[in-house]
């Protein structure tokens, strides 16, 4: 890797090994105690390290040790965080305590105080970007939802864009990780330790991570990724435990918007 001398120094000789799990574009290089994300500079890597930095002491997550963008990419090195992904066969297998950590979760996120949050990603903003990449051909198609897609769904990302456009949810406003999916999140025991790829995190409607969580569970506990489905899962688990009735309209929209990203 050809990288910014204050980030060799910190990793120089040092064995790591490269995150090979999750669908973003960035590369993820683990060390024993540190994490190395390398990406291209723009919106998300932005993003990322001013919530990182707000963040500190709201929510587990983990600190910048150094942050340098060269060469039209951002590198933060940062801490690594404690215990398991969420996807993790040991909570896989334990379908109770998983729900009840990731709810958890989401209400430490919805808990912290937005009033000087530094980020907003109102819809407008991701349809923006959306159209963004429609218009650039950066949407893969390939790893879209099975039923996103085909002769009984939409025609292509510029049918499904035209869509969302036209049908907008009232939003509503709280502290979103943006990209709340179970790699994403980390858990120890009964805590949740920890939350990473904060790209997307910032002020936004409550149902965008409700949608992505709901979509996680299905493809987790359908082996969509491990191919190892496990018994249980049912739909309405989530929302039992968060104490809501589900809104499938609203988490149907936010899964759409997320495929043209």
């Amino acid at each position: 890797m050809n990288l910014p001398k204050k980030i060799e120094e910190y990793i120089y000789n040092r064995s790591y090994i490269q995150d090979s799990v999750g669908m973003s574009s960035a590369g993820v290089y683990l060390f024993d105690d540190m994490v190395l994300k390398i990406q291209e500079i723009g919106p998300e890597s932005e993003n990322e390290a001013t919530m990182l930095k707000w963040l500190s002491g709201k929510l587990p997550v983990p600190n910048i040790i150094e942050h340098i963008c060269e060469n039209g990419y951002s590198h933060i090195l940062m801490g690594k965080c404690q215990g398991k992904m969420a996807c993790d066969p040991y909570y896989m297998s334990q379908l109770k305590r998983l729900i009840e950590l990731l709810t958890d979760a989401l209400n430490m996120l919805w808990s912290v105080d937005i009033s000087d949050c530094p980020c907003e990603w109102p819809l407008q903003r991701r349809l923006e970007l959306a159209e963004e990449n429609v218009i650039h051909n950066r949407v893969d198609m390939d790893n879209a939802q099975p039923d996103t897609f085909g002769p009984n769904a939409f025609r292509d990302p510029e049918h499904l864009l035209g869509w969302l456009k036209e049908n907008q949810p009232e939003q509503s406003r709280c502290l979103s990780h943006g990209d709340f999916c179970l790699p994403n999140i980390f858990l120890s025991d009964n805590i949740v330790t920890g939350m990473i790829d904060l790209g997307k995190s910032g002020v936004a409607d409550p149902w965008q991570d409700i949608a992505l969580c709901c979509r996680s569970l299905d493809n987790n506990y359908g082996g969509v990724y491990a191919r190892t489905s496990y018994p249980g899962y049912g739909k309405q688990m989530l929302f039992d435990a968060l104490g809501i009735q589900p809104d499938w309209e609203q988490i149907r929209y936010y899964i759409l918007l997320d495929e043209l990203f």
